[in-house]
C-alpha cells in the first residue's frame, strides 16, 4: 500500500499547489498555515536568490500543480512495476538553476518506493523542504522516506546527480561503484524557417525567457535559414520587455554585450536581448546565440553530430517520433514522462 498512499499525496499536492496558485494570483484570502506559509515564503525567496521572482516561482508551482493529477499519474506510473521492489535508498545531487528543478527526480524516487536523501542546491533550498512538509501531512509514512542533508553523502545504494560538464566528470568518478545516473550541461535550440507565425514567435519569447533563460529547457540557441529577416523575431521578443528592470538580467545584458562589443563581434541587439552567431549552443544570460543553415538535410545531420548537446528542440511542426522536438511554447512545459537528456528515470529506478 506504500506507493499507493504515496501517489495519493503526490495528487494532494497537486491539488493544493493549484488552488493556492490560483488564489495567489487573484490575490484572494489565503485560509490554511500552509497556503500563508508558502505565501511568506515566496516573498522571501527573492532575497535568497534574485532569480526566483514571484513570477518565476509561481510559474513553477502551477506547473507542478497541474501535472500532479490523477490520470497523469496513472499515465505515467502504469508503464513500470515496483510492487516487488525493496526499498533503496537513492541520493540526489540537485541543481538550482530553476525553481523546484530537483521536484522531478524526487518525485520518481518516491513513486517508485525507494527512500530520497537529497542535497540541496544553495539556490534552491527552501521550496523543497516546504513542499516535502506539505507531502508528508498528507502521507506521514514518507517521514522516514525523506531526508535532507548538508553534509557529504553516505549510505546511499544509487545516485542521481545534476551538475556542469566539470563536477560529471567528478560524479563519474566518486560514483563509479553505484548505480547512477550523471546528468551534464545541455541546452535548448529552435529551428526557424521564417513562416511562423505572429503567435508561434510569441510563444518561443516564453521558451527563450522563462526562469531568465536560467533552465535546459530553455531555447539558448536559433537555427535560421539564410537571409532570414530578424525583424518579426524581435517583435515578437517586445512582450519581455521588462525583463531588463530585473538588476542581475541588466547586470548580465550589459557585461556580456560590452565584452561581445569589445571583442568586436557583429551583434544583433533589441535593448534587452543580444543575438550572436556563433556555434555554440550554450550562450550567456540576456543572449542567445543563431547559426544559419542552408538545407534541411544539412541541418539535421548538424544536430545529429550535437545529440548530446542537445536537451529539446521547439519548431513548427515538431516529428512525434523523435521525443526531443515540441512545439512553440512547450520547452518549459514538460510531461512527468519528458526524462531530462532523454534518460528514464523510472527504468533506472526500477532496475535497482
Amino acid at each position: 500500500m506504500g506507493i499507493v498512499n504515496t501517489k495519493k499525496a503526490f495528487i494532494q499536492l497537486g491539488t493544493f499547489l493549484s488552488n493556492f496558485t490560483e488564489k495567489f494570483n487573484k490575490n484572494q484570502i489565503l485560509y490554511s498555515p500552509f497556503e500563508e506559509e508558502l505565501s511568506e515564503l515566496i516573498q522571501q525567496l527573492p532575497h535568497h536568490n534574485a532569480w526566483f521572482t514571484k513570477e518565476n516561482v509561481i510559474q513553477s508551482l502551477t506547473s507542478w500543480g497541474s501535472l500532479l493529477r490523477d490520470v497523469n499519474l496513472d499515465n505515467w506510473l502504469n508503464n513500470y512495476n515496483f510492487e516487488n521492489n525493496q526499498s533503496q535508498r537513492v541520493a540526489i545531487i540537485m541543481a538550482g538553476n530553476i525553481p523546484l528543478v530537483g521536484f522531478h527526480d524526487f518525485a520518481c524516487v518516491l513513486l517508485s518506493g525507494h527512500l530520497v536523501e537529497a542535497k540541496l542546491s544553495s539556490n534552491d533550498k527552501l521550496l523543497l523542504p516546504f513542499l516535502s512538509k506539505v507531502l508528508i501531512s498528507f502521507c506521514p509514512e514518507l517521514v522516514n522516506k525523506i531526508s535532507f542533508t548538508k553534509d557529504r553523502l553516505t549510505g546511499f545504494d544509487a545516485v542521481i546527480a545534476t551538475g556542469s560538464n566539470n563536477t560529471a566528470r567528478y560524479f563519474e568518478y566518486y560514483f563509479s561503484k553505484n548505480p547512477h545516473i550523471i546528468r551534464k550541461n545541455r541546452n535548448s535550440v529552435a529551428i526557424l524557417t521564417g513562416n511562423e507565425t505572429e503567435e508561434e514567435l510569441q510563444l518561443l519569447a516564453d521558451d527563450i525567457f522563462s526562469y531568465f533563460v536560467l533552465g535546459c529547457r530553455n531555447v539558448s540557441k536559433l537555427f535560421v535559414p539564410k537571409e532570414y529577416d530578424f525583424d518579426k523575431f524581435f517583435k515578437a521578443m517586445y512582450k519581455y520587455k521588462d525583463i531588463i528592470y530585473h538588476s542581475k538580467y541588466a547586470n548580465n545584458y550589459d557585461y556580456n554585450k560590452a565584452v561581445y562589443l569589445m571583442s568586436k563581434f557583429q551583434l544583433l541587439d533589441n535593448g534587452f536581448l543580444v543575438l550572436k552567431e556563433d556555434h555554440s549552443f550554450g550562450s550567456p544570460i540576456a543572449s542567445v546565440f543563431y547559426e544559419k543553415y542552408s538545407t534541411e538535410d544539412e541541418l539535421n545531420q548538424l544536430l545529429t553530430v550535437a545529440n548530446e548537446q542537445i536537451q529539446c528542440i521547439v519548431k513548427q511542426q515538431p516529428n512525434p517520433k523523435n521525443i526531443k522536438e515540441v512545439y512553440f511554447g512547450e520547452a518549459q512545459s514538460p510531461q512527468l514522462w519528458d526524462y531530462a537528456d532523454g534518460v528514464d528515470t523510472m527504468k533506472f529506478l526500477e532496475s535497482i
